[in-house]
């Protein structure tokens, strides 16, 4: 089977429409609506005064809203099925349904404004039987016109959101793949050194290395409790622990955090692994790595790690802290758009890393 990327264009599915029943996209019609009742007033007869100018507007726009409302009532009802279908089958089933509203409409419009001239309506205006079907016609003409331009927006919305976030998550994995050998060469050869000194932490170093790449051959962009992302954080604290034993120094402060929280996999290990590898590491004398976890204003969840740097840290920090914080903030922004941020930088005597997200799931 081939895969969707190679699909031609009229075998995707329909996915770009959007849905009409959020309030979003009714207001954005209910906006397309007056735009084209402005353009048809201000296209109007020369015969008509301009002091009926806004009189005309009010009833332009009251015919064009309800033909509006009444098309988005229709695909909102309908969109799954049509979403189910090629592009070039749904856009054609669209416009044929939008025609339709259109028509009947257009069609019970002009019987109410007849009705309103037969009763005497001060401001109603006699209709000439002849300009029933040009009447029909041309809204119908109108509303194909819009309405095809509208799905073509839509339409082309949603082709660029979608390759902005393949985009991303080929930076992400082509980032995940570069990540992993380091991680895993540093592993080996504190597995390697535990060997000759206590095969009995060697085994269990060897099991917490088994977990730990259990989890990073995880789908990069799913999601896992805070909870989890935790526990693997400290898997790999205990790695490092056998390597680099009273040299290393963990403080956690995350026990006000809601653990049932979601996050991006495997976002707390790399940080983790960056303060020790470019803060502790260097130093003779090791020090500790600080991990503060807290709710902030708006129900928001602040992470913050923070390292002690070496003697000119800031000029002679190692390779590889960018790519880390790269990954990190590409899947943040990826997860939750502009509602997170990723700020790292140095603080004081020390290294930081900020995390801020919204708080999701039931923790």
């Amino acid at each position: 089977m081939p895969s969707a990327a190679r699909l031609p264009r009229n075998s995707e599915r329909a996915e770009y429409l959007p849905d009409f029943c959020r309030p979003g996209v009714v207001l954005g019609l209910v906006l397309i609506s007056e735009l084209v009742a402005l353009v048809l007033t201000l296209g109007r007869p020369r015969g008509i005064p301009d002091a009926d100018f806004w009189g005309t507007m009010a009833n332009t726009s009251l015919f064009l809203l309800w033909i509006g409302l009444a098309g988005a009532a229709v695909l909102c009802y309908t969109r799954p099925l049509l979403a189910r279908r090629s592009v070039t089958q749904a856009t054609g089933a669209a416009l044929v349904l939008l025609a339709g509203v259109t028509g009947l409409i257009s069609e019970a419009g002009w019987w109410l404004a007849g009705y309103w001239a037969f009763i005497g309506a001060p401001t109603a205006r006699p209709l000439a039987a002849s300009e029933h079907v040009k009447f029909v016609l041309g809204n119908i003409a109108i509303a194909l016109i819009v309405s095809a331009l509208t799905l073509r927006y839509f339409y082309v919305s949603h082709q660029w959101r979608r390759n902005v976030e393949l985009e991303a998550a080929s930076r992400v994995n082509a980032l995940q793949a570069r990540i992993r050998p380091h991680f895993l060469f540093n592993s080996l050869n504190t597995i390697a050194a535990l060997t000759r000194r206590d095969a009995g932490l060697a085994e269990e170093a060897i099991e917490d290395l088994a977990d730990l790449f259990r989890a990073s051959l995880r789908d990069s962009s799913a999601r896992m409790s805070l909870k989890e992302d935790l526990e693997i954080a400290r898997l790999y604290q205990r790695i490092e622990q056998h390597r680099l034993g009273a040299r290393l120094g963990v403080d956690w402060d995350v026990d006000s955090l809601p653990m049932r929280a979601e996050i991006p996999g495997l976002s707390l290990q790399p940080l983790l692994e960056n303060a020790i590898y470019h803060g502790i590491e260097p130093l003779a004398k090791g020090g500790t790595v600080r991990i503060e976890g807290r709710m902030i204003a708006d129900d928001r969840i602040q992470i913050r790690i923070s390292n002690p740097m070496p003697d000119q840290g800031r000029s002679s920090r190692r390779e590889g802290n960018r790519m880390a914080l790269n990954n990190i903030s590409e899947r943040f922004r990826m997860a939750y758009g502009n509602r997170a941020r990723v700020d790292h930088g140095p603080s004081g005597q020390s290294y930081e890393v900020v995390l801020e997200f919204p708080r999701t799931g039931n923790g």
